[in-house]
C-alpha cells in the first residue's frame, strides 16, 4: 500500500514492527560477510614518517632566498621526479621487491604498481597561525611486507631530503650564474655607453650643458676686457698724436736753433710752455697725461737752452752735424713705443674677438649638444643603474648559495622516522563489519520497501479511505484466530464489494 496513500509516521513504524526480522536477519548476515571478507583478503601494511620544513636559520631580512617557489609546487615537482621509473626501478631492485613477477611482468607495471602505494600527504597549517608555507608533509608506504613497508618508507624519506638540498643548491648556484652572465653583459654595454660620453665630452669639450654658464661668464669678462683694450688703445693713440705734434714742434725749434741759435728762442718756449703748465694745473691733476707731457717739453727745454749756451761758448768748428737733442730723442722714442703699444693693442683686440666669437659658437650650439648630450646621459645613467642593481642581486644570490651550501636556509627534517607497521591497515576489520553491517541493513530495508509496494492488504480505515475515496462508517474489530491468535487483515476483494454496494444503494435512495 506504499503507492495508494501518503505515508505517516505511524505507518513506517507499523511496517517495521512486522517486517524488522528481515532488517535483523540482513544485518547479521551482512556483518558476517564483511568480517569473513576482512579475514579472507591479503593484508597491506602502512608505514609512515614526518617530515617538517624548517626555516632558515638567518632571517630573509638579511640574506634572501632565490628560491621562492611555494613549498607545496615544490614538494608536487619533488613527488613527480621521485616517483618517476628513474628512481622507482632503483628502489624495486634495491630491495628485490616483486621479485616472483620481475620477469614476467613489465618494469613500467611494478613501478606504477609500487608508485600508487607511496602516498605523500601536506601538513596543513593549524588555523590561528598567519604563516602562508607549508609546516611539513608525511610520507606513506603500503605493501604486503611490513619491514619491506618500513625500508621503503626510509628511502623515499632520504631521497625527499637529497631531492630538497639538491634542487634549493642547483636553482641557487643556475640564479647566479646566469645573473653573473648578465652582470659582464651589462659591464660591458656600460663600457660602452662610457666609452661614448668620454669621446662626445673630449669633443664638445667646453661647449656642454654644464658649461653654459661659464660660457656666459667668459663671454661678460671678454666683453669687459674689449672695452678696456679699445680705451687704452685710444688713449696711446692720442698720447701719440700728442708725442707726434711735441716732436714736430721741437724739430721745428732745434732747426731755428741750428739756423739762429738764438737762446730768447728758448726762453719763449719755456715761458709758453710755463704758460701752458699753468693753465692745465687749474684744470687737471699733477697725474694728468697732458699735465706731465708739459712738464717733460719744460724739462727738455731746458736742457736745450743749456746745451744751446755750450755750443755756443764752445762754438770753434763745426766739424760735424750737432747730434738732436735729447727731448728730440725722448719723443721718438716714445713715439716708438706708442706704436708698438698700439700694435699689441691691436693684437690683443684681434684675439678677443676670436675668444668672444669662439664663446659665441659654444653658447648658440648648446642646445642641440645639451639634447645629444642629455641622451647619452640617459642611456649611460640607465646602464649604470642595471648594472647596480645586476650587481646588488649578483652579490645576494652569491651569499644565497653559500647558505644553501651550509645547509642553513630552508630544510626538511625528519619528525618521525619511518615507523614500523604492528598490525595491518588493510583490512580494516571493524570497517569491514561495520560496512557489512551497513550494508545488510540497506539491503533488508531495500527488501522491505519492495515487499511492501507489492503488498496489496488492507490494514486501516485511511488505506480503505485512499482505496474507495469514501468515507468510513464503521470499522470492523479485529479478527483473531483462536488457533494461532494472529490478526488477519481484511483482504481487497472484500472492501472493493462493500464500497460498490455502498454506492449502489446511495444511488437508490
Amino acid at each position: 500500500m506504499l503507492t495508494q496513500r501518503e505515508m505517516t509516521v505511524e505507518d513506517y513504524i507499523n511496517i517495521l514492527r512486522r517486517r524488522w526480522p528481515l532488517i535483523v536477519i540482513f544485518a547479521v548476515v551482512g556483518s558476517g560477510l564483511g568480517f569473513g571478507a576482512s579475514k579472507m583478503l591479503p593484508k597491506r601494511f602502512t608505514s609512515q614518517t614526518v617530515v617538517l620544513v624548517e626555516q632558515p636559520t638567518v632571517p630573509g631580512d638579511f640574506v634572501k632566498p632565490v628560491v621562492n617557489a611555494d613549498t607545496n609546487q615544490r614538494l608536487a615537482t619533488m613527488q613527480e621526479q621521485i616517483l618517476s621509473r628513474s628512481r622507482i626501478e632503483p628502489i624495486i631492485r634495491k630491495l628485490s621487491l616483486y621479485s616472483a613477477e620481475i620477469d614476467r611482468v613489465p618494469m613500467v607495471d611494478l613501478v606504477g604498481r609500487l608508485g600508487k602505494s607511496i602516498e605523500v600527504t601536506p601538513v596543513q597549517p593549524m588555523a590561528r597561525t598567519n604563516s602562508p608555507g607549508l609546516p611539513g608533509f608525511s610520507i606513506s608506504v603500503t605493501f604486503d611486507d611490513p619491514n619491506i613497508a618500513q625500508q621503503i618508507c626510509s628511502t623515499v624519506t632520504s631521497i625527499f631530503l637529497e631531492e630538497n638540498l639538491r634542487m634549493r643548491q642547483y636553482q641557487a648556484e643556475q640564479t647566479t650564474d646566469f645573473l653573473s652572465t648578465q652582470l659582464e653583459a651589462a659591464k660591458a654595454k656600460l663600457d660602452e655607453q662610457d666609452s661614448k660620453l668620454a669621446a662626445f665630452q673630449r669633443i664638445h669639450l667646453g661647449e656642454l650643458p654644464d658649461d653654459r654658464e661659464m660660457n656666459l661668464n667668459v663671454l661678460g669678462g671678454l666683453a669687459a676686457q674689449l672695452d678696456a683694450v679699445t680705451q687704452a688703445l685710444g688713449r696711446t693713440q692720442q698720447d701719440k698724436t700728442i708725442a707726434e705734434s711735441s716732436l714736430a714742434e721741437q724739430l721745428a725749434a732745434w732747426q731755428a736753433t741750428l739756423e739762429g741759435r738764438n737762446p730768447e728762442t728758448y726762453e719763449g718756449q719755456i715761458a709758453a710752455l710755463e704758460a701752458q703748465l699753468t693753465a692745465l694745473k687749474s684744470k687737471y691733476t699733477d697725474d694728468h697725461p697732458d699735465v706731465a707731457r708739459i712738464k717733460r717739453d719744460i724739462a727738455a727745454a731746458k736742457r736745450m737752452a743749456e746745451a744751446n749756451d755750450q755750443e755756443i761758448a764752445a762754438a770753434e768748428t763745426p766739424a760735424k752735424a750737432p747730434a738732436e737733442p735729447a727731448q728730440i730723442r725722448s719723443l721718438r722714442a716714445q713715439i716708438r713705443q706708442n706704436d708698438q703699444a698700439i700694435q699689441d693693442r691691436n693684437a690683443q683686440q684681434e684675439e678677443i674677438h676670436r675668444q668672444i666669437k669662439t664663446f659665441q659658437e659654444r653658447v648658440e650650439s648648446s642646445p642641440a649638444i645639451e639634447q645629444e648630450y642629455k641622451a647619452l646621459t640617459r642611456d649611460y645613467q640607465s646602464a649604470l643603474e642595471f648594472y647596480n642593481a645586476l650587481l646588488k642581486n649578483r652579490d645576494l644570490a652569491a651569499m644565497a648559495t653559500d647558505l644553501e651550501r651550509s645547509q642553513q636556509s630552508e630544510q626538511f627534517r625528519v619528525l618521525d622516522p619511518a615507523s614500523y607497521p604492528d598490525r595491518p591497515s588493510f583490512p580494516d576489520r571493524m570497517k569491514f563489519t561495520l560496512g557489512g553491517f551497513g550494508g545488510g541493513m540497506a539491503l533488508g530495508l531495500g527488501l522491505i520497501v519492495l515487499l511492501e509496494m507489492r503488498d496489496t492488504s488492507v490494514r486501516s480505515d485511511r488505506d480503505i479511505e485512499s482505496l474507495l475515496h469514501l468515507p468510513v462508517l464503521a470499522v470492523v474489530p479485529t479478527l483473531k484466530s483462536s488457533s494461532s491468535n494472529a490478526t488477519t487483515s481484511v483482504p481487497l476483494e472484500l472492501v472493493k464489494s462493500i464500497g460498490a454496494a455502498e454506492r449502489d444503494l446511495r444511488k437508490t435512495s
